[in-house]
This record gives structure tokens, sequence and C-alpha cells, in this order.
């Protein structure tokens, strides 16, 4: 049997146009043809955008927040931060990128995004958009966000991971994994102090958010005094994570395990100390005459 369909009419497109809007089409329309118009006036330098690039990787305000470092599945996932991507794209010139709310949906807990990069050179784009739910996944559960500066900074948190995508994908893979290598001897050589001063500041650093240097050790397999370069460079990319509440840190520095050994063990030896100490000292024999 067949049901007739009912045709959905689209919705009437609005009769009048306001000035704001007329005024904010032009300029938009305005600003892409002259953004086109300078990108092609004024072409990109690969030499001059290598150059750049270095000596942003050089520096220790850069490398620092260069990569993240975040659980998942029982393991941990690492790669280049936003911030990197950012750099990428000024170095590299002739670039536009951004991140846009679409629309908030307080009923249905979510937001409708988009991020976007595009190579105005190349006439590359890349778009993303993407659905962002108002809840969090914490401690083995989601947790459903309610207030507004919550919503505000997951909306955020998302929006810059799918940006880093799309500026990653209109910029070429050698120019991104040369930045990420300068980051990384940058990581490993410090900031000019010596080694021990740097594994001494490491731990500073992390007994300040409860982490201990035994904690420290587990972790990196091995005594405070045989850590390297790239260790401290490791402790470093963890610590920039957890500020930024992309880890956990009992995920990330987990608990040492006590043995039933080691539980007996320090039950018996309080005990054995207080009967020694408290144990009364042997009267006098009073059977036997004092020498005279």
């Amino acid at each position: 049997m067949n049901y007739p369909v009912q045709q959905q009419n689209p919705a009437p497109a609005p009769t009048r146009v306001g000035q704001g809007t007329a005024v904010e089409q032009s300029r938009a329309v305005a600003e892409v043809q002259a953004a086109i118009y300078v990108a092609r006036q004024f072409p990109r330098s690969v030499s001059s955008a290598r150059g750049s690039i270095h000596s942003a990787c050089q520096s220790m305000a850069l490398a620092g927040k260069a990569f993240y470092r975040f659980p998942r599945a029982g393991g941990a996932v690492s790669g280049s931060s936003i911030h990197l991507a950012k750099a990428l794209a000024q170095s590299w010139g002739n670039i536009q990128f951004g991140v846009t709310e679409l629309r908030r949906d307080d009923d249905y807990k979510q937001s409708e995004m988009q991020a976007w990069a595009w190579d105005v050179e190349a006439n590359s784009r890349h778009v993303l958009t993407f659905i962002v739910p108002h809840a969090r996944f914490a401690k083995g559960k989601v947790e459903a966000l309610v207030d507004l500066r919550d919503i505000y900074e997951n909306n955020a948190n998302n929006g810059a991971r799918r940006l880093r995508e799309a500026i990653f994908a209109v910029i070429p893979d050698w120019f991104i994994e040369e930045a990420e290598e300068l980051c990384r001897e940058t990581l490993n050589k410090g900031d000019g102090k010596p080694l021990a001063e740097r594994i001494a500041g490491a731990i500073k650093v992390f007994d300040s958010l409860g982490v201990t240097k035994d904690r420290l050790e587990l972790k990196l397999g091995r005594p405070s005094e045989q850590w390297t370069g790239p260790d401290i460079a490791q402790l470093l990319i963890t610590h920039k994570s957890i500020q930024r509440r992309e880890i956990a840190i009992d995920e990330e520095f987990p608990q040492p395990k006590v043995t039933a050994d080691e539980i007996k063990a320090n039950q018996k030896a309080p005990a054995k100390a207080t009967t020694a100490a408290t144990e009364p000292a042997p009267w006098p024999d009073v059977t036997q005459p004092p020498q005279q």
C-alpha cells in the first residue's frame, strides 16, 4: 500500500534584510577578496618561513607547551599542541584560521561548532563541523555540565583540538615535522641550566602538586641520579598537560603498590620498638647481701 508523501516546504527566506546584515555581508565579501589579493601580491617565502619557525622553536616559551599528553585506553596519547599549530600557521604565512560556535542548544545540552583553516595563497581550505555535548568524562563516568563557565571551557578545549587538526591539514608535513624536532631538541637542552639543577627543579615542581620523588622515579623507571635531558623534557610535557587539565595526576603517576610482606613488616617493627621502650628495668636481686 502506497502512502502519500507529504512535501516539506523550505522555510521562507526573510523578505527584508536589515542594514546591519547587508553591511556585514558586504564586509565579508570585501575581506575575502582583499585577503586573496594580498596573498597573490606577497607570496610566502619558504626560506623566511623556516627561519621564523626555527627562531620560535628554539625558545622554551614555545617548546615548553608545544606538546600535549593525555590518557586513553590504559595508555597515553601525545602529539603537537594547538600552540605549536598556531606558531606554524603564523610562520608559514597567508593562512587564516578560527573557531566558531554556530549554535548552542540548552534543551539537548550540546553546541554545534566549526573549526576552519584556509591557506589563502594556495586556496586550500579545511573545515570541521562537529557537535560538543555539554558533558565531560571524569572518574569513570559522564558528568553533565551546568555552569556556563564549564560549558565555555569545554567548548573551547574541543574547538582547539579541531582547530589544530584543521591547521595541520593545510600545512606541509615536512614543515610540521621540522618544527617538532626543533622543539624536542630545545626541551632536551633545557634553558641553559645544568642537568642536576633541572632535575632538582622538576622534583620540587611536582612535589608542590603532591607527587613525591618516589612516584617520579617509578614513572621513569630509574632513580633521579640517572635521569637524562629527555626525561626532564617528558616531565615538563606532563606538567603542562596537568596544568591544562588534559591528564589527572593519579592517572599519570599511580601510587606505588605495597605488598603484603611490607605491610606485615611495618606492623611488626613499631610493636617491637614500643615493647623495648616500655619494658621496665629488672628489679635488683635482694636475696644477696650487698657487697662491702
